[in-house]
């Protein structure tokens, strides 16, 4: 049984691995925030990363955002992927490694090997389907056999998506046997972008999918049996009546992440797997047009070195503005609301009706009537 409890030589309940990142900022911000309700009514917890100078500033900012001056005596602990016996150290120290240092098909691997390797548990924000499969066919005996937990894409890659599908699976009054999802983003009158990780995350995952395609062959997984109705394929490109605008596929960890807990729930507990599709929303004519350009010189840049680098230097010309090296501002990610409309199909919903599901983390469930007998949809967004 895994334990979270702290000792004299493993004093952390929390490490904030790459705290002084784009996104690992944030997590140093809720951590400190939230740290109180940790077991004992006290978390004790530790910040990691390459520059001791650059992480007491991180904590400094914090410690003035939150008005909490004790912010500044957090432990510090000084840790590169480059040098594995800085990640011995810090693993050895906590029960839980938050790792935000990204993109993780670089710097990934070297962690979650320290974790095993000194019986630290993993946790990551990664969206990136080869990235997580990768470490599952690599390390799952092994972690097992040390007892740790190795978990993936905590983050909106693709904790609404994965425990959306069941927490609706358990509200049903019958079998749920299918889900899709849809994805659209609203910016506040600050705009918005994404940040350069994500895009140099999508860059190096086209151009390496037939590598995904021969290591997913390796599992040598069969099929998960079909209950009720095949859920159809939509095609690469669609008119969606359920978000009223175009749709295409989303190319995230979201499909692989549901399929992997789908197929452990069924061989290991014998539950009836439910299938799914993710899609996000581009938009009117005018947006797929500008898609279908961006698509087609971001698909002929990515085969090439020289076209990746070039993807990778210059992220707001070739994404038109939609990623930037610096990332969205701090308004412009509380201003944007990301939703995800999601359709699930099954055999027996007598009230038929809508499913709304209030907030991407803390969900409230209530009914409402609705448009078609037997239809539902979910709906994921931040609270206003």
């Amino acid at each position: 049984m895994s334990t979270v409890s702290t000792s004299s030589n493993r004093p952390y309940h929390i490490i904030v691995f790459g705290a002084t990142g784009f996104t690992g900022q944030f997590v140093v911000e809720e951590v400190a925030r939230t740290c109180c309700e940790g077991p004992g009514g006290t978390l004790k917890w530790a910040v990691a990363g390459r520059s001791r100078q650059r992480l007491e500033k991180v904590l400094l900012q914090t410690a003035e955002t939150l008005s909490k001056p004790q912010l500044k005596s957090v432990e510090i602990i000084v840790a590169d992927v480059a040098e594995p016996e800085s990640l011995a150290i810090m693993c050895k120290q906590g029960v839980i490694v938050l790792n935000c240092v990204g993109p993780y098909r670089f710097y990934g691997e070297p962690v979650v090997k320290a974790c095993i390797e000194n019986g630290a548990h993993y946790i990551d924000i990664c969206g990136e389907p080869q990235f997580l499969e990768g470490m599952q066919l690599s390390y799952h005996s092994k972690a097992q056999e040390n007892g740790v937990y190795i978990i993936g894409s905590c983050g909106f890659d693709s904790i609404p998506a994965d425990m959306g599908i069941l927490y609706t699976r358990d509200q049903f009054k019958g079998a749920l046997t299918a889900v899709e999802s849809f994805l659209t983003v609203s910016t506040g009158p600050e705009g918005g972008c994404g940040h350069d990780a994500t895009w140099q995350s999508a860059i190096y995952g086209f151009a390496d999918s037939s590598r995904l395609r021969s290591l997913r062959k390796k599992f040598g997984h069969k099929p998960l049996p079909v209950v009720g109705s095949r859920l159809k394929k939509r095609g690469p490109l669609f008119f969606s009546n359920e978000i009223e605008q175009y749709a295409v596929p989303f190319m995230g960890s979201d499909a692989s992440v549901v399929r992997r807990t789908q197929r452990y729930l069924y061989e290991e507990h014998e539950q009836s797997p439910i299938q799914y599709a993710a899609y996000t929303g581009v938009g009117g004519v005018c947006s797929v047009v500008k898609m279908l350009f961006a698509g087609m010189m971001f698909w002929l840049l990515v085969k090439f070195s020289i076209g990746r680098s070039l993807l990778v230097q210059f992220p707001e010309l070739f994404s038109f503005g939609l990623f930037s090296k610096n990332g969205p501002s701090k308004k412009q990610i509380f201003l944007c609301v990301p939703e995800d409309h999601s359709k699930p199909n099954h055999d027996v919903f007598p009230d038929g009706g809508n499913l709304f599901l209030h907030d991407i983390l803390w969900r409230r469930l209530r009914r409402r009537s609705g448009p078609l007998a037997g239809q539902t949809q979910c709906q994921d967004h931040h609270p206003n």
